[in-house]
Order: structure tokens, then sequence, then C-alpha cells
């Protein structure tokens, strides 16, 4: 029989356009935009690997210095949910001129990805705050790691354009650091179980929706993400991250009063 070796071009470009889970350049990166006039900026570049891994680098400034700034990457867990950054014309509830993270969460949609500089990821390790970044001294974060593949949430590297990244911790009085003094307690925090937590410490201070490989510039209608699907609003702020994120501010803010109780 004859080899009709001019089909073999075609065939193997027919394999090479066979659709993969993540290919190796997909690239999402976002603007992180300041809330809560926090003065905090950057970028945010999320790249799946072609082993099915996410790495993850941001670079942002006008943090709160020396203080832990949790971060996540939420997206929806649920069709038809959305995942939008929060505005202060739109879920400053109150008028106060300040959003805290009851009236911003709302926005946020369930943690896919905690970002963490060690370790697990899952929301449940979004509660080390010792694992998560702090700003320097002059209030920069430089954040860079890759998950591997098995750290890395279902459905997330599938609808890495439909995603946007949330930081959190803010200085209303400008002192350059977490206190009471300045917002009051978090009711947030206190409805958590921790009390005298300082309300800077739990509010947004940046967010930003991913743009690049065919993400809308306002992504609207949030498609099934995969992990554990939620039926309501009350269910995400209950049982996602969101819960994590006042906790891990809790524990920083705590530990860093002792410390200065100690000197």
């Amino acid at each position: 029989m004859k080899i009709r070796t001019w089909l073999l071009p075609a065939a193997a470009l027919a394999v090479l356009c066979v659709p993969t889970v993540a290919a190796a350049d997909t690239t999402v990166r976002a603007r992180l935009v300041e809330l809560n006039g926090s003065g905090a900026s950057g970028t945010v570049t999320l790249t799946a690997t072609d082993d099915g891994g996410l790495k993850v680098a941001i670079r942002s400034r006008g943090l709160v210095p020396n203080q832990p700034h949790p971060q996540h990457v939420h997206g929806s867990g649920s069709a038809g949910k959305h995942f939008m950054c929060p505005t202060l014309e739109k879920n400053d509830t109150d008028q106060d001129g300040v959003l805290t993270n009851e009236e911003a969460t709302g926005e946020y949609g369930v943690i896919f990805l905690a970002l963490t500089t060690r370790g697990g990821a899952t929301p449940e390790d979004g509660l080390d705050v010792a694992r998560m970044p702090v700003a320097d001294a002059s209030g920069r974060l430089d954040y860079e790691r890759t998950f591997a593949p098995g750290a890395v949430p279902d459905g997330l590297i599938d609808n890495l354009s439909s995603l946007h990244v949330v930081q959190h911790g803010i200085d209303v009085n400008d002192n350059d650091k977490y206190d009471v003094e300045a917002l009051g307690v978090s009711t947030f925090a206190e409805n958590l179980g921790v009390p005298g937590v300082p309300e800077e410490a739990t509010n947004p201070a940046s967010c930003g929706v991913v743009q690049g490989a065919g993400a809308a510039d306002h992504s609207r209608g949030g498609p099934e993400m995969g992990g554990t699907p939620v039926a309501d609003q009350g269910t995400v702020l209950a049982a996602s991250g969101a819960v994590l994120v006042a906790a891990a501010a809790a524990l920083g803010w705590a530990r860093a009063s002792r410390r200065r109780s100690v000197r």
C-alpha cells in the first residue's frame, strides 16, 4: 500500500489544533485600582503553565507599610453569579465614604485561591496570616509564586479570563498601622467572633478585573467556575474566603499589637 505522505502535515496540524485545558502562553493581566482612597495600585499577571499550574505575579505600591495584606483570586462558584470590583457609588450603602468589607464583599464572589507565600493556597489557608505577604517599609509589595497543578482549584484555569484579584488593609488616619482609632472596630470581624479588630484591617485596599486572553474589559455574568457551588450570596459570605479575610487580618493585627506592647 502506498503511503500518502502529503497527508501527514495536515494530520499533524489537526493534532496541534485540539484544545487543551491550558496552553503554556495563556496569560491574563489586571490593573489594581485603589479602593477606599488607599493610594494602593499595582499590576497582576496570571499565567497558566503548560502542566496545569498557575503562576501569579503582583507588583503593588501604596499599601500600609510593614503590615500583612491578605490577597486572593476571586471568581464565581455558580453559573450566573457576577464578580466585579466594588465602588463607593454602588456599594457604600450607608454613604459614609468608606467601603467596609461587608459592603464590598457582595461584589467579590468566591475565593478560589488564597495568594499565600508558601504552603497551601485553599481558602482555609487564608487563616494563616504568617503566610500572607507583608508590605515593606515603603508600602511596596512584590509577590511571585507558581502554584502546582494540584493546588489550583478545578475550573480556575478554564475560566482564567473571568477572575479578579483583591487586596485588603487600609490606613485611613495615615499612621502606618491598623488601629481602632481610625474607623472603630470591625463589625465584620466581631460577627465572626473575633472582637477588637480595627475596621482598617478588613477593608479592601485595591481590586483588579483581569483582561487579556479573551477577557472582556468588564466581566459580567460569571461562568461555572467549578468547586463548591453556592446557593446564594449569603452562602458566599459565610462559607467562602470572605470569612478568612477577616480572620487573617485579625490575627495579623493581634500579633502586631502584642509586639508593640512588648517593646
